[in-house]
């Protein structure tokens, strides 16, 4: 199954000049949602990881499933005030505004192995700012990982040194 085929592209959302990258097409299709978890999972279940990171809000869909079915932790990450007990946090611009990410600071324990997942990387600042989390706590990255991969966007550059695994891309379209 060609999951790029089950995603909806929305122009000029939530700003004129953005091509938005729409999943929900995606996860309502049962068979489509389950390739791509599938994929996940099995690109994952041999590498002895302790918890799985997803991210605010398209991340915990895919993020939840995988740490579910490699039977190991879920960390959420949030935007600023959704978190109810100590956190850290780190700022992030993206390709139109800026935010601020947060993790509960006993989230991740050092050493523990991780890989952090969200639905596309764009300008790459909201995983970066993720990454900068898990490493803050002592967290090693394995690898982060998207559904989609935004080329143009050039976010691979604002994560250097990480290895990125993405299912599917949309480059100049």
């Amino acid at each position: 199954m060609n999951i790029k085929d089950k995603i909806r592209t929305v122009p000029n959302w939530p700003i004129k000049g953005v091509m938005f990258r729409d999943i929900t097409t995606l996860i309502q299709d049962p068979a489509a949602f389950k390739a791509t978890c599938d994929a996940f999972y099995e690109r994952y279940k041999n590498k002895q990881l302790d918890k799985i990171v997803g991210i605010d809000a398209r991340g915990f869909i895919f993020g939840a499933v995988l740490a579910y079915k490699l039977n190991i932790g879920f960390v959420p990450v949030r935007k600023k005030g959704k978190l109810p007990y100590q956190t850290i946090n780190a700022a992030y611009t993206l390709e139109y505004g800026e935010n601020i990410v947060e993790m509960h600071a006993d989230a991740i324990q050092k050493g523990e192995k991780v890989v952090i997942i969200d639905d596309l990387i764009a300008t790459g600042g909201t995983i970066a700012a993720a990454a900068s989390l898990v490493e803050k706590l002592g967290g090693q990255i394995i690898e982060l990982a998207f559904v989609i991969e935004l080329p143009d966007l050039k976010g691979r550059e604002k994560i250097k040194g990480y290895d990125i695994f993405a299912l599917t891309e949309f480059e100049g379209e």
